[in-house]
């Protein structure tokens, strides 16, 4: 592997804080980009590209402070890992969908285009944390610099790309990076004739009661775990990638050596001050003390 991806230490916090949303470096995209219903997440309907009427004229947010309080729980648990600022201050040179009206429809087109590919950065930097899967780095880290690659082209280009496609690629070493990390963290468990019961990408899980769970080690990908009571239970070395937590409670939980966790999947689950976290992540401001 290169030296210039030894992702350990500082290395790896100062390429997490570029996927960390800088909202005062946006142009309040995720507030004028994306769509979204009138619902338990939302009080209102919003169509795609058009701003919400609650962003200010300094893409602020008029009511940042109360959005769960007025019905927009979605907004505070939506993050875009610096996708936002990649695109205001890189792809379009820091000039503004309200300075230059004519680049706003393409601008808000490349914008979650661009969160996806971040959202695979995030991913493929913290491979490259873990030791067990060593063995793969190499291949990481090229994916991690094809991927930086793809996030600086050009808007035309950036909209002409196949995501799909690259995903899939990335996936793949995600999965052997997981793989690599379960299989060592089973080799560890004390008692491993005692393994908690397998669960397969995707599984519906949803309301299911988990409190305590060994679920060291365990395949979540994908899993639907809306409203499940996972209070206490030990998520250590689980693969968590598009896990749904939705309302699922996490309070005393342990998941500290998690797989591909997300700050958005916390956000939208319950929690406390003893649930246990990746030092890569912050405890949401709504969970109880």
């Amino acid at each position: 592997m290169s030296e210039n991806h030894d992702y350990t230490g500082k290395s790896s916090d100062r390429n997490r804080l570029s996927l960390t949303a800088d909202c005062e470096s946006c142009f309040g995209l995720c507030c004028v980009a994306l769509p979204f219903a009138a619902s338990a997440d939302f009080a209102i309907d919003k169509d795609a590209g058009r701003p919400c009427p609650h962003l200010q004229a300094d893409f602020r947010c008029g009511m940042h402070q109360s959005l769960r309080q007025r019905g927009f729980r979605g907004c505070t648990v939506y993050d875009c890992f610096g996708a936002g600022q990649k695109v205001a201050q890189v792809t379009y040179g820091g000039k503004d969908w309200r300075e230059a009206p004519g680049t706003a429809k393409q601008m808000f087109e490349v914008f979650p285009i661009m969160r996806q590919l971040h959202e695979l950065l995030w991913y493929l930097t913290e491979a490259l944390t873990l030791q067990p899967a060593r063995p793969i780095h190499e291949e990481v880290s090229s994916a991690l610099d094809e991927t930086e690659r793809l996030t600086r082209l050009s808007p035309d280009s950036l909209l002409e790309l196949d995501v799909a496609a690259h995903r899939a690629n990335v996936n793949t070493l995600l999965l052997r990076t997981s793989e690599l990390v379960r299989a060592d963290a089973r080799l560890k468990q004390k008692n491993p004739s005692q393994r908690q019961k397998t669960y397969g990408r995707g599984a519906d899980l949803i309301g299911a009661k988990l409190r305590g769970a060994d679920l060291r080690g365990a395949n979540l990908r994908g899993a639907y775990l809306i409203a499940a009571d996972l209070r206490g239970a030990d998520l250590r070395a689980a693969d968590l990638i598009g896990a749904d937590f939705r309302d699922a409670d996490l309070s005393g939980a342990d998941l500290t050596d998690s797989l591909f966790l997300t700050q958005p999947q916390l956000n939208s689950a319950k929690g406390n001050a003893d649930t246990k976290l990746p030092p890569t992540l912050a405890r949401p401001a709504h969970w109880s003390a």
